[in-house]
């Protein structure tokens, strides 16, 4: 987080049990700190166990510190596990953040069956099924609310993402039917569809000086858009302030999607 920034403060999800997963780099990283820093009772999903390890570390001086949880997303029992145990330490999850994906690039003609499957359930199965595990809970509280994370790829034909986009685009789908399913029961579903997000990951794989000249020439705003700012409109949208917002998309791109 740059010294300049500073997220507001949401009275209402001080002491909320909050699920991020993906949460031990990147954007995942910005929003566990940034719920914490709320006063949100935080764990995180991720297989990356020593940047996570090193997530948690760091924020132990926090009034609720997180609590990493090391979990293979693709494992779908391993994840309802994962799941009833944050039910059995803490209770009923009030937030999920379904933040975890791969933009992994690939050519049309290496695509197989089972890279195919790899790549769904990298990027799109998990967020249902994270979903449906905590749904009960939500439902039985009478209220929650649930963010599923897309992409603005999809939305701008990005070169070789084609299963990326693919799931990405589903997932604005789950969002819509998720929220229409759980409305009844006062749990809010909404996705947030980052921009092109300065990650050490992007950074160091596909965002070389060319690529970020093209990215802020395609921009309405100047400069680049940071994992902090996705995590601001997270917290908004995660709080009652927005109580009143589901089945919505929500870009956090700077304006580049019909610049």
């Amino acid at each position: 987080m740059t010294a300049s920034f500073e997220h507001a403060i949401y009275r209402s999800l001080a002491g909320k049990r909050v699920v991020v997963t993906g949460g031990g780099t990147g954007i995942g990283a910005a929003l566990v700190s940034a719920f914490v820093e709320q006063g949100a009772k935080v764990f995180f999903l991720d297989i990356a166990a020593e940047e996570s390890r090193a997530l948690e570390a760091s924020l132990q001086g926090a009034i609720v510190p997180p609590t990493f949880l090391h979990c293979n997303l693709l494992d779908l029992d391993a994840l309802a596990a994962t799941f009833r145990r944050i039910n059995e330490l803490a209770g009923a999850v009030d937030i999920l953040i379904n933040n975890a994906a791969n933009d992994d690039r690939h050519a049309i003609t290496d695509v197989s069956p089972a890279y195919w499957d790899e790549r769904m359930a990298v990027n799109l199965r998990h967020q249902f099924f994270s979903a449906q595990a905590v749904a009960p809970g939500m439902r039985e509280q009478g209220q929650g609310v649930i963010l599923n994370f897309g992409s603005i790829s999809w939305h701008l034909g990005l070169p070789k993402l084609s299963l990326y986009m693919t799931a990405k685009a589903a997932i604005e789908g789950l969002t819509h039917g998720l929220a229409r399913d759980l409305g009844g029961d006062g749990v809010r579903v909404n996705c947030v569809i980052p921009g092109a997000i300065r990650t050490p990951r992007q950074t160091r794989l596909w965002h070389n000086p060319e690529e970020e000249a093209k990215i802020l020439s395609a921009q309405c705003l100047p400069g680049r858009i940071e994992p902090h700012d996705v995590a601001a409109l997270a917290l908004f949208l995660a709080s009652d302030s927005a109580a009143k917002c589901t089945g919505r998309n929500y870009y956090v791109d700077a304006g580049w999607l019909g610049a």
